[in-house]
């Protein structure tokens, strides 16, 4: 999907931060048009550099206020525990007209810490787009990220209904499907759907981690493809997943308690011999696994997971039993 509108969608983008997703927009937007100069800010003069040297962006910088000054868009690509921080240095510095958004996988925090700073006349349509690898760094991004996924925006109450048009049509633009929802009722769905199935990754390669070092050596030769998928995984940037449980603490609990139940009947299912009931589990999963494919939320991106976007194929062809 390109742009097809004759002019930019805006004149100047300004990203906070140039990791996968900030560098991969980055460079969708370039390769589009669909904004005539971005600018970004990034926290060391290394990544700076990098960021220029990849001729990602058009100007870059060190501070801020330096990178939003005359911008359209800002695009908050930091991890959420840095908004307080980052909407600190907004106030003042913004044009009027000009409209905030972000990436992070939490949105309650995210209004939370950033809206009080925000100066009358800038517009706020917090972000998530759900695409992602578990790489990081300006080096790690790709136009293509976003093809076919969907990204959610969770507008505050009361914003111009022209900002979140513009914004949504920026990541239409990107590749992406779109949709609206309140932002208590985000975190809840990605709670289930991202957080938890991290946290699952990072205790099981921890447990593995955890073992004595030939039983470790031999789990990491002869990993199936199981355990690999929970190392890409739990591969992902440590202090993007810090922050995300501890901002979306309550829908992680809750969905944690109602996973340790499941577990636990599970637990006894196996340890009574209960067949039925594990088979009857593993049918009504096997159904959700389907239902995410013919939905089209494959991996489709990624080299990595080239056996799961075969396997995925095959699933597409094969009728249910």
């Amino acid at each position: 999907m390109t742009n097809t509108a004759s002019q930019p969608l805006f004149e100047t983008v300004a990203f906070i931060g140039m990791g996968l997703i900030g560098s991969s927009m980055a460079r969708r937007i370039k390769r589009d048009g669909l904004a005539n100069k971005i600018t970004c800010a990034v926290r060391s003069e290394a990544t700076r550099d990098r960021v220029l040297e990849l001729g990602i962006a058009d100007e870059a910088y060190c501070d801020i206020k330096d990178a939003v000054g005359d911008a359209d868009l800002v695009m908050v690509c930091a991890p959420v525990g840095a908004n307080e921080t980052i909407g600190a240095q907004l106030t003042g510095v913004l044009k009027k007209g000009a409209i905030v958004s972000d990436v992070g996988s939490v949105k309650q925090s995210v209004i939370r810490d950033i809206a009080p700073h925000l100066d009358e006349g800038v517009h706020f349509v917090p972000g998530h787009p759900l695409a992602g690898t578990e790489h990081s760094g300006p080096d790690s991004g790709f136009p293509e990220l976003f093809e076919e996924r969907w990204c959610i925006l969770t507008p505050v109450p009361g914003e111009s209904e022209d900002a979140v048009a513009k914004v949504k049509a920026l990541w239409e633009a990107c590749g992406m499907h779109v949709e609206c929802m309140d932002a208590d009722h985000h975190d809840r769905i990605l709670g289930i759907t991202s957080h938890l199935p991290h946290l699952i990754a990072y205790t099981i390669v921890g447990t593995a981690t955890d073992l004595e070092d030939a039983l470790r050596q031999e789990v990491i030769k002869f990993s199936a493809t199981g355990f690999r998928d929970f190392t890409r995984i739990a591969a992902s940037d440590p202090t993007m997943w810090r922050d995300v449980f501890l901002n979306n603490r309550e829908a992680v609990l809750e969905v944690l308690g109602r996973f340790q139940e499941d577990l636990m009947a599970l637990q006894r299912a196996i340890r009574w011999g209960e067949g039925d009931k594990l088979f009857d589990l593993f049918t009504r999963t096997r159904e959700i696994r389907r239902g995410i494919v013919d939905a089209g939320q494959y991996f489709t991106n990624f080299s990595a997971e080239g056996e799961d976007r075969k396997s995925d194929e095959k699933a597409k062809k094969k009728p249910a039993e």
